[in-house]
């Protein structure tokens, strides 16, 4: 591993948690085996007991490329460890499972993942483990929710799918009056766009299905954060399964040596298709944190880098008339992931939030006119002549 400390993003997107075999590979390589062997006993102990680093196991994550993904993930984020799952979800759930315990509360602020609001709405339940979800018009009443059993604040800024941004400092400052860990989602800003940790947040989760792995072809997830928090999740983790395959860790640090580039240019094309649209009479708002204005501007400039490539808008029309809009395009496939390489559009009342109660959808400002679009590499005119037509009917 090379010294990053002074190094910039992109190289150490590169080089950070690299290491070459005895074969000269320029980066690690696919160590695609479930164990592996000690030359003696002794040997095996100092591993197992902790005297020393060793890979006897994948499924506890012990595995040398799994390993050396795991470090570039805590580099780009700041984090002292970082621990790769099989999913974002899987990330989540072991993560609440290892903070929490029967009576415990946690508090998800905001819009999140429709996946997010199940687990916390229905399966944690069924352990003894409750949730409160203040809307993001709702933050001013996080004192009076937070209570000596809150052990976990979650919100994901920007939010899915209305990309509000939320003041990661204001609201850690707050979680810490009961002792509760922040833990933020930074899926859709990325560690280019975006560090939780340096603005007071304990613990960050990513989807790397999305722009970490960038090209809609891996499923993984991953928490970063100070070892002593990650621990015993790494516990839950190995006892439930969640571990990252070794062929999937690979492929993720494939990825994300070209994350930068990759989500700056995105960052550069998003940002004229919202513009584009804020300016379309078919188009009744947008919501994208390169626009904001008031109190949202100012959390923005304070703590992201750039607008990102996710944005969401409404439509002068309804569900029917959406979908129309939607079943047009020729350039955005219509699908309800993001983060790829290639430009996504979604209705989130049939995908990411189908699920939810339609009253709390329109409570939550998910209107059945909005789509979502994940902006990838294809040039800015292009896409916007795509939704054009689109709009337009054509």
């Amino acid at each position: 591993m090379t010294d990053s400390t002074a190094q910039g993003l992109s190289t150490r997107s590169v080089h950070a948690g690299e290491h070459r075999d005895s074969e000269g590979a320029v980066h690690t390589p696919l160590y695609n085996h479930s164990t592996f062997a000690f030359d003696s006993t002794a040997d095996l102990l100092d591993v197992v007991e902790g005297r020393k680093p060793g890979n006897p196991c994948t499924r506890y994550g012990l595995n040398p490329t799994i390993r050396s993904t795991e470090t570039k993930l805590a580099d780009l984020e700041g984090g002292e460890q970082a621990l790769a799952f099989s999913s974002g979800m899987a990330a989540e759930a072991a993560t609440f499972l290892a903070h929490c315990r029967t009576g415990d509360h946690i508090v998800c602020i905001g819009e999140v993942y429709g996946g997010t609001f199940e687990l916390l709405g229905a399966n944690l339940p069924q352990v003894g483990i409750t949730t409160t979800f203040p809307r993001a018009d709702e933050v001013g009443r996080l004192p009076e929710i937070l209570t000596g059993r809150t052990r976990i604040v979650f919100f994901e800024t920007p939010a899915n799918p209305t990309l509000t941004v939320f003041d990661i400092a204001a609201l850690a400052e707050q979680a810490r009056t009961v002792g509760a860990l922040t833990a933020v989602d930074n899926t859709f800003a990325t560690p280019v766009n975006q560090n939780p940790l340096q603005h007071g947040a304990d613990l960050v989760v990513h989807s790397a299905t999305k722009y970490l792995g960038g090209h809609s072809d891996l499923t993984a997830g991953a928490l970063i954060g100070p070892a002593g928090l990650l621990a015993p999740v790494a516990m839950w983790r190995k006892n439930l399964g969640q571990t990252i395959a070794p062929e999937t860790a690979f492929l993720l640090a494939r990825s994300i040596r070209s994350l930068p580039v990759r989500v700056r240019a995105q960052n550069t094309t998003a940002a004229a298709v919202a513009a584009f649209l804020a300016t379309h009479p078919r188009v009744s708002r947008v919501h994208y944190p390169g626009l904001a204005t008031g109190e949202q501007k100012r959390i923005v400039d304070a703590q992201m880098h750039a607008g990102g490539g996710m944005l969401s808008a409404v439509l002068n029309t309804d569900a029917v008339g959406t979908a129309a809009v939607v079943d047009r395009l020729t350039l955005f496939a219509i699908a309800p992931s993001l983060g790829g390489v290639e430009s996504l559009v979604t209705q989130p009342i049939t995908t990411t939030h189908h699920g939810l109660d339609p009253a709390e959808r329109a409570r939550r400002g998910i209107a059945d006119s909005m789509i979502r679009l994940s902006v990838g590499l294809e040039d800015a005119d292009d896409l916007i002549a795509d939704l054009a037509r689109a709009l337009d009917g054509d």
